[in-house]
C-alpha cells in the first residue's frame, strides 16, 4: 500500500482538462491537484481559457486572491485536498474548503477502485470536480513512478452516482 499525503490548495473556479508536462513546474506533484493542468475558469457568467502566464501562476497554485475574475460574494477562495488513505481498494481524500485563508468547511470523499466510482459525492460540482482531478493525478503519478499495480490502475475520473 502507498500512502501519500498531501496538502495543498486549488482555486474552486479552474476547471481542470489536461495534464501538463511541459515542464513548467519544477516539482508538479507539489502542485494543488498533483500536477500541472490546463483548463478554464468558471468564476465568471462566460468560462473563459487563462493565458498561460494566469494559468501558470494563479489557476493551478489556488488561493489566486490576485485573479481579476475571480468573484467578490464567494462561499471559498481555495480548495485543500490530502490523501487520507490511498488503498487497492479506496482512495480516502480529505477536503478543506477556505475562505480569507481560513476554514469553513471540511470531509471526506471516497472513490471505490474495483467499481470506477465515487462512493459519496460532494453537493458542489466545483469541489467534486477538483476532487476528480486531484485523484487522477495520484493515479498518473503512480504510473509514471511505477507503484501502480495493475488493480490499482484505475483512474478516478468516472463521476457516476454513489448507489442510494
Amino acid at each position: 500500500m502507498i500512502f501519500l499525503r498531501r496538502s495543498s490548495l486549488a482555486c474552486p473556479y479552474f476547471v481542470p482538462l489536461e495534464i501538463l508536462n511541459d515542464g513548467s513546474w519544477q516539482h508538479p506533484a507539489r502542485l494543488p491537484l498533483g500536477a500541472g493542468w490546463s483548463g478554464s475558469c468558471c468564476a465568471t457568467e462566460h468560462p473563459s481559457t487563462p493565458d498561460a502566464s494566469t494559468l501558470h501562476d494563479l489557476c493551478n497554485l489556488g488561493n489566486a486572491v490576485a485573479c481579476p475574475h475571480l468573484p467578490r460574494e464567494r462561499d471559498w477562495d481555495a480548495v485543500r485536498f490530502s490523501i487520507a488513505r490511498d488503498g487497492s481498494a479506496q482512495i480516502t481524500l480529505w477536503y478543506v474548503c477556505e475562505l480569507e485563508y481560513a476554514p469553513v468547511e471540511h470531509g471526506k470523499l471516497f472513490f471505490d477502485r474495483p467499481s470506477e466510482r465515487w462512493l459519496n459525492l460532494h453537493s458542489d460540482p466545483r469541489l467534486q470536480r477538483l476532487a476528480v482531478y486531484s485523484g487522477e493525478a495520484l493515479v498518473e503519478m503512480e504510473r509514471a513512478y511505477g507503484l501502480a499495480a495493475p488493480a490499482r490502475a484505475k483512474t478516478p475520473r468516472k463521476t457516476r452516482k454513489a448507489k442510494t
